[in-house]
């Protein structure tokens, strides 16, 4: 079993990933600001600024899943955080999974990312801030840096959490959708896929999404 280090394992995509890691066998350090009100037994938590901790953690670590929200305090942060993490896990010889978001998508083959057309004003500075980190996996990642970025479908999040099905279909950088032209994934499932891919790597160095 491997040694999965999660940070932001207390958040919507973290928490999912902590669960179905651990509860596939997996060796799981969660990572974030708080401990959860309802700890998975035999799971490591590990609370302070992600930079810091990562010292302490990522040694050791067969993969380092980043799952941080550009949310309050690390609004504006996530590229420098992110930078960090990328260099220590190629240091510690880790696979290293990034989470983004579903605007770094293409809608086709050559197309524009989603990012680059209009998006709601509300969710534009985060949308930015989630495709400069696939930017900075891109084109600046440490050359031994085994590396994958991660986007969900377009329905996605807590308030959407869904159920886990494991019907769901991982495909590179277009987005996925479904015979209705929806674009949907569970918290569960898209959690899933990510172990699916530290256990059974398909990816390298390569931009990842998944959707039913």
């Amino acid at each position: 079993m491997a040694t999965i280090v999660v940070f932001g394992g207390t958040g919507f995509t973290g928490s999912n990933v902590v669960r179905e890691a651990s509860a596939r066998g997996h060796q799981v350090v969660s990572v974030s600001r708080s401990v959860p009100d309802d700890p998975i037994p035999g799971v490591r938590y590990e609370t302070g600024d992600a930079e810091q901790v990562a010292e302490r953690v990522i040694p050791g670590a067969d993969a380092v899943v980043a799952a941080i929200s550009p949310r309050g305090d690390m609004s504006g942060r996530l590229v420098e955080v992110y930078r960090e993490l990328a260099r220590q896990s190629a240091a510690a010889g880790a696979r290293y999974i990034q989470v983004g978001g579903f605007s770094s998508l293409r809608p086709a083959q050559g197309a524009p990312r989603f990012v680059e057309g209009d998006i709601p004003q509300e969710f534009r500075d985060e949308a930015l801030e989630g495709e400069a980190t696939r930017a900075l996996l891109a084109e600046e990642a440490p050359e031994d840096l085994d590396w994958v970025f991660v986007s969900p479908a377009a329905s996605y999040g807590a308030g959407v959490a869904g159920e886990r099905t494991s019907g769901f279909r991982v495909g590179d950088d277009i987005a996925l959708f479904d015979e209705e032209g929806g674009s949907n994934i569970s918290g569960a499932d898209f959690a899933a896929a990510i172990v699916d891919e530290i256990e059974r790597p398909t990816r390298h160095r390569a931009h990842m999404s998944v959707a039913y």
